[in-house]
């Protein structure tokens, strides 16, 4: 529809929903009460990001679709796409052998290092580059994963599912929890091949968050939790790898217990991944995972919004430490915790500030920002104070927030 982005949220999801499905079909299907989709398709009340991802799973399509960010179906621009086609043939292709044209592949080093650049590429929100090098050492690294024996068969193994993950990462956060899942699959068969434990843990937090993105989040918290107890250092004599991992999966775990208004739960495993943090003294990089005490304290703010406690979150993001990032911080951690900060502001009435926060982030990761669900809701809320100053935002980043 060409005027998508002009109807309401309601209109949105009574379109999507169909004739095919009844309102009560719809929230049996979302798990969620009637009452719930019927305010919700008249426009009454504010929807929770619980709530949106629930109805966004039911419905097959993404939160951004819902809140106007994205037309149905073809709501990806042109070079995200194509981006998407050819990550899922490599995927695909590299799993089930279809390389024959590839030859005289790179050598592990040159694969390691284009993993990192993979990895690199999308914390910077740059798709386009993710697809382009992950292509390249699926087909390539599979081709000489199949003739290599020994230490180098396992390093190839490694090399693989970390790229695998990169690819299962980039396609859930695009809503195309299917090729995630695929890409997952293969990830785990060479992880398992390779014998490390490190890695295997690494895949079970991305597994977590695809379920949280479907809105399974029993799920999601279920294989954090399972896989944190497998890889659960000794605190008398831990390994770094180690406390990165099950730091990085306690945080998973915390992450979808606030998405199910879990706080005793969610408190819970926070304390734990800021016990593992402290441990590790300083915020680390392994296998194109981030972790330490300013990755769990900004992760900290986010489950405190999603808890709907305001107050804390805000107070959090005020410490001395969280008021300058460090450089070293990725461009989708940072913007992503700006984005609850700026929900926070909005809710204990800062909009001044929250619309510049979100202005910030849009300015800043332009095409990451239209896949995310917050700025919808924020504009949503900053429209009760002003339209034409949510309309004007609108305008300066590219992205419709309100009909």
């Amino acid at each position: 529809m060409s005027n998508w982005a002009d109807l309401t949220t309601g209109k949105r999801i009574k379109h999507l929903r169909g004739s095919d499905l009844t309102q009560q079909g719809l929230a049996e299907a979302a798990g969620v009460s009637l009452a719930l989709v019927q305010k919700a398709e008249q426009d009454r009340g504010e929807l929770s990001v619980g709530s949106l991802l629930k109805l966004a799973n039911a419905l097959k399509t993404d939160v951004a679709v819902i809140l106007g960010q994205q037309a149905p179906r073809r709501g990806m621009n042109r070079d995200d796409r194509a981006a998407l086609h050819q990550l899922s043939e490599a995927v695909h292709d590299s799993a089930l052998g279809e390389w024959d044209g590839v030859g005289d592949p790179s050598t592990l080093g040159e694969l390691a290092e284009a993993r990192d650049l993979a990895w690199a590429a999308y914390w910077a929100s740059d798709s386009a580059r993710v697809s382009s090098l992950a292509s390249k050492i699926l087909m390539e690294g599979q081709v000489r994963y199949s003739s290599a024996t020994g230490a180098e068969r396992e390093q190839l193994a490694l090399v693989l599912a970390s790229t695998y993950r990169v690819a299962a990462s980039c396609a859930n956060g695009f809503g195309r929890r299917d090729l995630a899942l695929s890409a997952l699959t293969s990830a785990k068969l060479l992880a398992r091949e390779a014998g490390d434990p490190v890695v295997s843990a690494l895949l079970e937090s991305t597994l977590s968050w695809i379920y949280l993105r479907s809105a399974k989040t029993p799920r999601a918290v279920a294989v954090a939790e399972r896989a944190a107890l497998a890889i659960e250092p000794s605190f008398s004599k831990p390994s770094r790898p180690e406390l990165l991992a099950y730091g990085r999966l306690m945080i998973s775990a915390a992450v979808a217990a606030s998405r199910r208004e879990d706080e005793h739960a969610a408190d819970d495993y926070l304390s734990q991944a800021l016990a593992a943090a402290a441990r590790l003294g300083r915020d680390e990089k392994l296998y194109g995972t981030h972790f330490g005490p300013t990755a769990a304290k900004t992760e900290a703010v986010g489950i405190q919004v999603a808890l709907k406690n305001y107050g804390r979150a805000l107070k959090l993001a005020d410490e001395p430490e969280m008021k300058k990032l460090p450089r070293t911080m990725s461009k989708v951690a940072r913007n992503r915790y700006k984005l609850d900060v700026a929900l926070a502001q909005c809710a204990a009435g800062l909009y001044d500030r929250s619309a510049d926060t979100l202005i910030e982030v849009a300015l800043d990761a332009p095409q990451w920002v239209r896949h995310q669900a917050l700025p919808g809701v924020i504009g949503k809320r900053l429209a009760k104070v002003s339209v034409a100053r949510v309309r004007n935002i609108s305008e300066l980043i590219g992205v419709p927030l309100i009909a």
